[in-house]
């Protein structure tokens, strides 16, 4: 568990790059092993990499996803229903494992 500052957390790829970098970790091993690990790995490779962690207070996250994200995912053949969904629950998740990581869960 790491205590937030949200005025740090306006700078955090210097204050906490180690703890954003565990999170998203943290939920790209959980969905690889529950989804299609080619589509995990399209959309962590092809939209998350451009995705922005915001701390919204109270202990809530929101993740800032790029200018139309499913229009990034290339290379694989899904459906746009399926990876919309699947986009979601991996923010979802993402989110969830910011609030972990941040001790606001557990």
């Amino acid at each position: 568990m790491t205590d937030i500052d949200p005025e740090k957390f306006e700078d955090k790829y210097v204050h906490y790059f180690n703890e954003l970098q565990k999170a998203y970790k943290n939920a790209f091993n959980r969905l690889n092993d529950q989804y299609d690990s080619e589509l995990i790995h399209a959309i962590d490779q092809q939209v998350l990499n451009e995705s922005e962690p915001f701390y919204e207070g109270d202990g809530e996250f929101r993740v800032e996803l790029p200018e139309n994200p499913t229009d990034r995912v290339q290379g694989i053949l899904v459906d746009d229903e399926k990876l919309s969904e699947t986009l979601d629950i991996y923010v979802e998740e993402i989110e969830t494992e910011l609030r972990r990581v941040f001790g606001f869960e557990e």
